[in-house]
């Protein structure tokens, strides 16, 4: 029974690998699900487990340097991927409708293809979003929402642009959480400057409703594809993904900004979760991208009132 259930295994794996698409074949993490697999394992290992345990009798880092400078890389980052984006189709050839997938050596079939790659391989740049709240012990801050979203992301991602890594209408969620990621880090990095910046966060109210609305654009563009009397879009199962995909993170993060918002307190889990790593007096605020705004210095209030992106528990 388990040597079947291996052949099996090893069927699909050679499956896959036969269906990598030319194009991408030899772009970094591209050649076979181990390495990208292994990598996101051990960072959720590191995430809850090794990594706390390791700061565990350990002062927690400043790190105010490297954050200011890696929180606007990320912006940077992600501006040159949604002009790329932009430029390869989204603002030039595609329709916004049913808008299929390229399988065409042409320059801007290239163009698209190195452009979601670069969206593929920011997410494991973004894995040091975890880090750093392990080595400056903000353990509160690592919820089952943000470890699963920096995961799950990157794991998925790699069956898209090994199949389909042109995916015309099946790819705009790409290009619209860049947009958001260039907003939410410029707030990071103003964030971690320091309080002589905080006069300039007045907007940190609106994060969680760009984060929110991300989905619902998502949603609502690709639910198109039922409606239309006709598209030909090559994978439809892909349609299905991104639909499930916007309306699960909606449902997601709507949960956790009525907790942090609405209820203004902590999800239960992470509450003990702090205690237990003494860190019971942490504040956590809003959620972007599974992520608290709690990148830099902020100040804290007495009375349970939202401050500056803190929420505290009364």
């Amino acid at each position: 029974m388990l040597r079947e259930a291996l052949s099996s295994i090893l069927k699909l794996y050679d499956y896959f690998k036969s269906r990598t698409d030319a194009r991408v074949r030899d772009y970094p993490l591209m050649q076979s699900p181990v390495e990208m697999t292994a990598i996101l394992l051990a960072y959720v290992v590191f995430a809850v487990s090794v990594g706390p345990r390791l700061m565990a009798n350990r002062k927690p880092f400043g790190l105010k340097s490297p954050m200011i400078v890696y929180n606007l890389s990320m912006v940077l980052l992600n501006g040159y991927i949604v002009y790329e984006f932009m430029m390869s189709g989204w603002a030039t050839t595609y329709t916004w409708r049913c808008d299929l997938i390229d399988y065409s050596s042409s320059p801007q079939a290239l163009r698209m293809i190195r452009a979601s790659w670069w969206f593929y391989f920011s997410k494991y740049i973004e894995l040091l979003d975890t880090v750093f709240f392990v080595l400056r012990k903000k353990q509160s801050q690592i919820t089952f929402l943000h470890v699963f979203h920096h995961s799950f992301m990157p794991w998925t991602w790699w069956w898209g642009i090994t199949l389909t890594p042109a995916g015309g209408m099946g790819c705009l969620h790409a290009m619209i959480n860049a947009i958001v990621h260039v907003i939410m880090y410029f707030y990071y990095g103003l964030s971690a400057a320091g309080p002589r910046f905080q006069k300039y966060l007045w907007w940190k109210k609106y994060m969680t409703a760009i984060q929110l609305m991300q989905f619902v654009v998502v949603s609502i563009h690709i639910s198109q594809y039922y409606f239309m009397e006709k598209c030909d879009y090559q994978v439809p199962l892909w349609i299905h993904l991104v639909w499930i995909y916007g309306v699960f993170f909606f449902l997601l993060f709507s949960n956790f900004w009525i907790q942090a918002y609405v209820k203004g307190r902590r999800l239960p889990a992470m509450a003990e979760r702090a205690k237990q790593n003494g860190s019971a007096g942490e504040h956590i605020g809003v959620v972007a991208n599974g992520k608290h705004l709690e990148n830099g210095n902020a100040h804290h209030h007495a009375n349970g009132k939202v401050l500056l992106g803190k929420v505290k528990e009364i």
